[in-house]
């Protein structure tokens, strides 16, 4: 929690009214006692009723400020906790946006989501604790023992030794409960984590009537995270009949030897009675105190999950001097790259050389897990090479601002992911000055409007999360329609026509020929239909160069395209292309 102490400094005026306000708390609820005492040895024991009128009434403005400074702590306290939360929370969010693919794969989303909800809910819970009682439970008991000392000294070690055992008692739980806690933020991330799969993947689950057996897996996950959480609340469980017990048995003591002291009078009545619940006070400061442990302790364990999110540097940044962007042509080139991912014992690309000319298509093809989609992400800076440079327009993409780069790329990922919200806002996700007009038009290029015209709403027709109220086409056809409306210098369509049928593809591909006749295309795909007609095909495969060249080139010289040919056309298509190759001018 030291660590993000920081987070506190713009409440420092708050902090030190909080401050005035617990000191003026424990100085009303010290001195209630006091009267009290006096109006049992003045008042009533010596029939004085002026005594316990006034002193009654003194006693009840002191209990009326005490409780305002209570209220008044505990809002302070209650505000400053929430807004150290919400400001930890969003450097920590904008922490996890920078962060590149490889630390995703180091935290894993589920964890993500369980560090930003709710270890921020057990720090915020920690840190108000901390802040209502870790100065007035320490003031409030030093105050009392002296206040006990001063009115009976020789009874003092009775709440010696209640101290004593109760400080046994909470760091023992205190020891047995942390690493507990550390485990149940464990069980909650991997109880996240099932939920979310099962979720996601509940069609699959369903076709294959797999239900009971992801019940079964997800009651497991359930089954630790119950158990864990039953260990602490027995261990917490055990506290307040132990401090009750402790309670009771100083109550005891303290009437007993009490009553022998007024008997002999040493002791006033008045005085045993003050004298108790000083006591009480003690006792109650610990009970607080240890509150404050078990609190601290587990939002402990939450604050080093959160900076261990803050102390991780993502490996993707931008450089110290980019180089200023400039109007540019988008040639792109790949020269002797190479890329490993860490602890990877094989590369994923070799020795890659190439370029991506503006005015051109370049499609990169090959077999599943040759590093087509991995060289994609070098280009918008998702990865860095290990070896070698991709350059930009004659520039090292690692010498241009992150900002800079991307605002030069539309890109269609290989899984459309759509926002929620409309139509409209997720085009607009693009470009957000976008006109009507502007909406239209991509969405016509898309082939989009076809079915966003069926909708009564249009633009306006509500989009689910994720996009999951329409069809993975459709899903397609909008993210396309949101690449194009920024219009780019470079479009990157990273398999994105796979659920397209064969006509819409052919329309699209022949309006994204006159949208894009000068910018720099590249495509990523498995069919040969849709990129059979790129000026280039880069044949990928086991993460190396194996093939460059027009379709029919490759065809005649490249195996593993030929072969990535012949399992999706027919023996009479292959034979004729073979003979009479398509005019790679051709949109469709």
């Amino acid at each position: 929690m030291l660590r993000l102490a920081h987070y506190l400094r713009p409440y420092i005026i708050p902090l030190v009214a909080m401050v005035l306000l617990l000191i003026g708390q424990v100085v009303a609820n010290l001195s209630l006692p006091d009267y009290m005492a006096h109006i049992v040895n003045e008042g009533i024991v010596g029939n004085d009723s002026d005594v316990i009128l006034s002193t009654g009434l003194r006693m009840l403005l002191v209990a009326l400020a005490g409780g305002l400074c209570t209220i008044s702590a505990a809002f302070l306290a209650s505000r400053i906790a929430a807004g150290f939360t919400r400001e930890l929370r969003n450097d920590t969010f904008s922490r996890v946006e920078a962060f590149s693919p490889l630390e995703f794969s180091r935290f894993s989303t589920a964890s993500l989501i369980t560090r930003c909800t709710n270890d921020m809910q057990q720090i915020q819970m920690g840190l108000f604790m901390i802040l209502r009682l870790a100065l007035m439970a320490p003031l409030m008991g030093i105050g009392s023992v002296i206040k006990a000392y001063h009115l009976a000294p020789s009874m003092s070690w009775i709440m010696g030794v209640a101290v004593a055992v109760l400080l046994v008692i909470i760091s023992t739980l205190v020891a047995m409960s942390l690493p507990r806690y550390s485990r149940l933020q464990q069980f909650v991330d991997r109880l996240n984590l099932v939920t979310r799969e099962r979720l996601t993947g509940m069609r699959v689950i369903r076709a294959y009537n797999r239900q009971p057996t992801e019940r079964q897996r997800f009651d497991e996950a359930n089954i630790d995270l119950n158990q864990t959480n039953l260990s602490i609340n027995r261990l917490m469980a055990l506290m307040q009949p132990a401090m009750m017990l402790i309670l009771n048995f100083t109550s005891i003591a303290i009437v007993w030897i009490g009553a022998h002291k007024i008997e002999r009078n040493e002791l006033l009545i008045g005085d045993m009675m003050a004298f108790m619940q000083y006591a009480m006070q003690v006792i109650f400061s610990f009970l607080m105190i240890s509150m404050i442990f078990v609190m601290a302790s587990r939002a402990a364990v939450s604050a080093r999950r959160v900076v261990e999110i803050l102390d991780t540097e993502p490996c993707i940044q931008d450089p110290p001097h980019p180089v200023p962007a400039r109007a540019a042509d988008g040639l792109i080139e790949f020269r002797d790259v190479s890329f490993v991912y860490p602890d990877a014992e094989e590369p994923v690309l070799q020795d890659i050389t190439f370029s991506i000319r503006p005015g051109e298509t370049t499609a990169i093809v090959g077999p599943t897990g040759s590093g087509k989609s991995t060289l994609i992400g070098l280009i918008e800076r998702f990865y860095d090479a290990t070896r070698g440079a991709v350059l930009l327009d004659g520039v090292d993409v690692r010498h241009l601002g992150l900002d800079d780069l991307r605002s030069r790329i539309g890109y269609v990922p290989q899984r459309a992911n759509l926002f929620s919200g409309t139509i409209e806002s997720n085009l607009r996700y693009g470009k957000d000055d976008a006109t009507a007009s502007e909406l239209v038009a991509a969405a016509i290029t898309a082939q989009a409007m076809e079915f966003i015209e069926q909708f009564e709403d249009r633009f306006q027709h509500p989009i689910a999360q994720g996009g999951s109220n329409v069809s993975g086409g459709q899903r397609q056809r909008l993210s396309i329609a949101r690449a194009l409306i920024r219009e780019p210098e470079i479009v990157i369509f990273d398999d994105s026509f796979s659920a397209l049928d064969f006509r819409t593809d052919a329309n699209l591909r022949a309006a994204l020929a006159r949208e894009t006749a000068d910018k720099t295309v590249l495509i990523v795909a498995q069919r040969v239909n849709t990129i059979m007609h790129a000026e280039k095909i880069v044949v990928l495969d086991a993460g190396r160069i194996v093939g460059e060249g027009t379709h029919a080139e490759l065809l005649r010289n490249c195996q593993v395209y030929r072969e990535i040919a012949a399992s999706q056309l027919s023996e009479s298509e292959l034979a004729r292309e073979l003979q009479h190759p398509s005019n790679g001018s051709e949109p469709a």
